[in-house]
């Protein structure tokens, strides 16, 4: 089935649209898109475990042509071989071990920083220099200047936007992709970060360069977007505010609430291998699939009133935020962790937090979805 959609829609508010179509066509074909868009999470979980079929796999895939091929442009034993050597850093007990007492220290010392002006716009001030600081430890560069890690992030997140309306990889791009494999290379060895540990249990030197590209994008994008996500829904529900800070035992179900409501990735790509019926779309070989994340997390029949925030919800953890199946978010835990630590800092050390209704937002963005800006005030 083809249906119109608007561009403008999706990337402002998706969820009315991405409700309708779940109701009438589940899978349909999006011509604006131009691939089949997926909104129901029952077919959302058939593409996504289903690697053979719909693959990641494909000249078409955008991030592939900018960064080569890593864990997150390959299917099959290229893919285990990619991701095996990144299984045991990424376990949550040795994320917990290794990132708990630095992540608590830097959320500390950043709202140390904003707390006596009693107000800032906290994607600027927090969120980001929270997530490149442990995305550069994570990469084994703890002493980078966060300037030259957010040229990288910027760099690539416009390539890959580029590639996508079909032009080729900027010059920029793979300057900036020298620059980082020079700064990985010189120090993946021994320096005691994951990627090293990776490279050590297997991780060739040109695919640690790959998949540093990959953690650099992810680690900044995803988790910038569920520390901002997260506190924007917290501060508009008053109730959900104070039952959570009466009992902060109730953070880690509402980091997956928010998750739920509005992942930061809002959907993953994918390319049929051969024809198969998905609820009742024919897709033919070649065909690209665009699941939304965004829309199979709102799928009522798995989510009663599924567009309210309630961090008390029992089955939260169903969300598919982080995808699902092969390709299921490799640092989902480093993620979790982060957005925990951060909010509950700011909840603690910031007495009455609130939005700042002189400046509004709201989440945008086709792709990737969380506020361009988010500004709070507190007693200082």
């Amino acid at each position: 089935m083809e249906v119109t959609v608007d561009i403008t829609e999706l990337t402002a508010d998706p969820h009315p649209a991405l409700a309708r179509l779940r109701a009438t066509a589940p899978v349909a074909w999006v011509p604006a898109l131009g691939c089949w868009l997926v909104t129901s999470r029952d077919a959302a979980l058939r593409v996504l475990r289903d690697a053979r079929t719909f693959t990641v796999d494909d000249p078409r895939f955008s991030t592939a042509q900018v960064v080569g091929p890593s864990m997150l442009s390959l299917d099959g034993p290229a893919h285990s071989a990619a991701r095996r050597p990144f299984a045991g850093p990424f376990r949550p007990a040795q994320v917990a071990r290794r990132f708990t007492q630095p992540v608590t220290g830097l959320a500390t010392d950043l709202v140390a920083g904003i707390r006596p002006a009693g107000r800032a716009e906290l994607r600027a001030s927090f969120a980001g220099p929270l997530a490149v600081r442990v995305v550069a430890d994570t990469l084994g560069m703890p002493g980078i200047d966060t300037r030259t890690v957010l040229g990288w992030y910027s760099t690539f997140v416009a390539a890959v936007s580029d590639v996508t309306a079909g032009c080729p990889v900027p010059a920029e791009a793979t300057a900036a992709f020298e620059s980082l494999a020079e700064h990985v290379l010189a120090g993946v060895d021994g320096n005691g970060s994951l990627l090293a540990e990776a490279v050590a249990g297997g991780l060739g030197r040109e695919e640690a360069v790959s998949n540093a590209a990959v953690l650099l994008f992810g680690g900044i994008e995803t988790t910038e977007g569920m520390i901002l996500n997260l506190l924007r829904h917290l501060l508009r529900e008053p109730d959900q505010l104070a039952a959570v800070r009466n009992d902060l035992d109730l953070l880690p179900n509402a980091v997956e609430e928010s998750l739920r409501l509005e992942p930061a990735a809002a959907v993953v790509d994918r390319y049929a291998t051969r024809d198969v019926v998905v609820a009742g779309a024919a897709i033919r070989r070649g065909d690209p699939v665009t699941v939304s994340l965004a829309g199979a997390n709102r799928d009522p029949a798995t989510f009663p009133d599924p567009d309210a925030f309630d961090v008390r919800r029992s089955n939260a953890r169903q969300h598919l935020a982080f995808a699902h199946g092969p390709h299921v978010c490799l640092a989902m835990d480093l993620a979790r962790l982060e957005t925990l630590i951060g909010v509950r800092t700011l909840l603690v050390e910031l007495p009455g937090l609130a939005l700042d209704e002189q400046h509004p937002s709201a989440p945008s963005g086709l792709v990737f979805r969380k506020p361009q800006t988010l500004h709070a005030r507190w007693e200082p």
